[in-house]
């Protein structure tokens, strides 16, 4: 048995895994239990975001939360070492150089751990959801990215923020559902008058919400506060429930791009916007069954930390399937396999 540690980074701060590897050959689900499969012995959290820097997300800020997390766990399951560490960190395909850099010598030289990986938040999901099989994951949120693999390589489709793309998600839906709220404020056509009441009432008179908007530096999570309104209007609003169902066409399409093109393809849902329910759910499925025909919609097995020590069991065991990959899973060359 070895000792894995699984890393989550995101917007909310951070969450930790200790998992143990067992030997066993069956399958389970998302991977656990599989070959190099991982049991979760002990799990801690930090509320505290990691920093960026001018090499993007900072290494070092990193380290000071992890380490202290470490030797917590490690006493909590009367451990010494660990054997391997993933880390999935969101922003690491555009902000992940100084930690591609930096983490790995650091955890050999803090913790003596040889054998590391560095993903994105979207292949811990992946992991998280799929485990270590070809399909597709849709992981949504405030934003949207769908990312598939074959186990060759990786596809990804969005994820491209706010402002440029995440079609689909929960900004995207709290953004159009207050752009048919001003409509209805201004006359025009499109507008929502049951958008327009949940507005005011959320944020107040209409010409004070660019104020409120666009200064803001959370202005992503700002817009997706707004989708559950949008949802909730969809059952007796036309507009509203016009809303959901682009929405549902973009996830859907952005899946689509990214299933393997051959052979049956699973594809699950995995983050907080699938809360939304039914309103965005049953335009959904209709979406994927035509865009996809091939395709099976499953549930996600396990949350993206339990995805992070998916990979940790599998680096310790040298079960990696998952293909590596510069920005989005990255295996430091020194490693010994």
């Amino acid at each position: 048995m070895k000792w894995v540690l699984g890393v989550d980074s995101g917007g909310s701060g951070l969450r930790f895994a200790l998992g143990s590897t067992t030997p066993r050959e069956t399958d389970g689900p998302g991977g656990v239990g599989g070959p190099g499969g991982v049991t979760v012995v002990a799990t801690a959290a930090s509320a505290e975001p990691v920093r960026t820097g001018p090499s993007g997300i900072d290494p070092g800020h990193l380290l000071a939360q992890l380490l202290p997390a470490v030797d917590t766990l490690l006493a909590q399951a009367g451990a010494d070492t660990v054997s391997a560490v993933a880390v999935g960190a969101a922003g690491m395909a555009t902000l992940g150089d100084g930690l591609r850099a930096e983490l790995p010598g650091a955890l050999e030289r803090s913790l003596g751990v040889r054998r590391s990986a560095l993903a994105a938040d979207a292949v811990t999901a992946y992991a998280g959801a799929l485990g270590q099989r070809p399909g597709a994951v849709v992981a949504a949120g405030t934003g949207m990215i769908a990312l598939g693999t074959d186990l060759t390589s990786w596809r990804r489709a969005d994820g491209w923020g706010h402002l440029l793309g995440d079609c689909g998600g929960g900004a995207w839906i709290g953004r159009a559902g207050l752009e048919a709220a001003l409509r209805a404020h201004d006359g025009r056509r499109g507008g929502s008058p049951a958008l327009l009441s949940r507005m005011r009432e959320r944020f107040g008179p209409a010409p004070e919400l660019p104020g409120l908007v666009y200064p803001r530096t959370d202005r992503p999570a700002v817009l997706a506060s707004f989708a559950p309104e949008v949802a909730r209007c969809a059952a007796v609003d036309p507009v509203a429930a016009e809303i959901l169902s682009a929405a549902a066409r973009h996830v859907a399409e952005s899946a689509a791009a990214v299933c393997p093109p051959s052979g049956p393809c699973e594809v699950a849902l995995t983050g907080g916007l699938f809360r939304l329910g039914a309103p965005l759910l049953t335009p959904l499925r209709a979406e994927l069954a035509g865009q996809l025909p091939h395709a099976t919609t499953v549930s996600a097995a396990a949350d993206p930390v339990t995805g992070a020590l998916i990979i940790a069991g599998a680096l310790a065991t040298d079960s990696l399937r998952l293909p590596h990959d510069p920005l989005l899973l990255h295996i430091p060359a020194q490693q010994d396999r």
